[in-house]
């Protein structure tokens, strides 16, 4: 199934008196830029995390953060009164030396270095199952996220693909008349330049079915065919194919490339760039694909 690189996921749980919420965010990148949010207590396990949240969500710029509130206004921050009363007594003889009023003396006191102390707690495995828990909800929740937006993908290629098939459709159209329109203006030419009796024209016969040849786009035409049938192919398998996709879009567009080079002729060149810019459509996508 195809997925987005874009994707969102939030779950939360009660353990003890706590609240804790986590929540992941996903945008495009070429691997996985992961960055990871949450309090210190918990950093000594923030690789076991990674080795989690990449496996599952294996590329992408991927933002998670835990949050953890306490339940019932306890907290782990205390107030160091003992250096407030200090800062205070010191702010005020100074006040008093230098003539300055004590005004809003509390707001300066708690800027003040260290005045807040947080109680050092030690991790409950417990509580860190809980976490563990809590992410896997999260995971799964932005991995249905991703599937949504990857079905969105699906019929967005689904449909720039069909476009650039009907367009692909439409050149047999012309290929007789463009050959045709070829010759004339190799002859036309030759005549003008050279003139027509200071031709051998059994060697003329040669060189020009040669020259033609060369604009010839039957190969491109099958592999062109080949390539859009392999691309849809590729959004039905399994497993998310976004790079795979990026190869085969590459293939699509040379295929695209020189059928303009070799089409010499304006209603098939008016093809080849409707087929061009339904290609760039798709390109733009598929950054955006797992």
């Amino acid at each position: 199934m195809l997925q987005s690189m874009t994707g969102f996921g939030k779950a939360s749980a009660t353990f003890s008196n706590k609240k804790i919420t986590v929540e992941i965010k996903s945008l495009n990148s070429k691997s996985l830029d992961l960055f990871i949010r949450m309090p210190t207590i918990y950093r000594q396990n923030e690789i076991e995390l990674r080795k989690i949240i990449g496996k599952e969500l294996d590329r992408g710029k991927v933002e998670c953060s835990i949050n953890v509130e306490p339940i019932g206004g306890e907290t782990s921050q205390k107030i160091n009164k003992t250096l407030i009363k200090s800062y205070y007594r010191q702010l005020s003889e100074l006040s008093e030396e230098m003539g300055l009023k004590e005004e809003n003396m509390m707001a300066i006191l708690l800027r003040m270095p260290d005045v807040f102390a947080t109680e050092s707690e030690e991790l409950d495995e417990a509580e860190w199952e809980c976490i563990l828990s809590v992410m896997n909800e999260a995971i799964e929740e932005h991995i249905r996220f991703r599937n949504e937006e990857g079905q969105r993908l699906v019929e967005e290629f689904t449909l720039r693909i069909g476009n650039i098939q009907k367009a692909f459709e439409r050149v047999p159209e012309f290929e007789t008349g463009r050959i045709a329109s070829i010759k004339e203006r190799i002859e036309n030419n030759l005549e003008e330049f050279v003139g027509t009796t200071k031709v051998d024209k059994n060697r003329f016969e040669q060189e020009l079915i040669f020259y033609v040849e060369k604009f010839d786009i039957t190969e491109e035409k099958q592999r062109l065919g080949n390539h859009l049938t392999y691309f849809l192919e590729t959004l039905n398998e399994a497993t998310s194919q976004g790079k795979k996709l990026g190869f085969i879009s590459q293939e699509i567009g040379r295929e695209i490339n020189t059928l303009g080079s070799k089409s010499y002729h304006a209603e098939m060149q008016k093809l080849v760039v409707e087929m061009k810019d339904e290609l760039e459509k798709i390109k733009e996508q598929i950054l955006n694909t797992l």
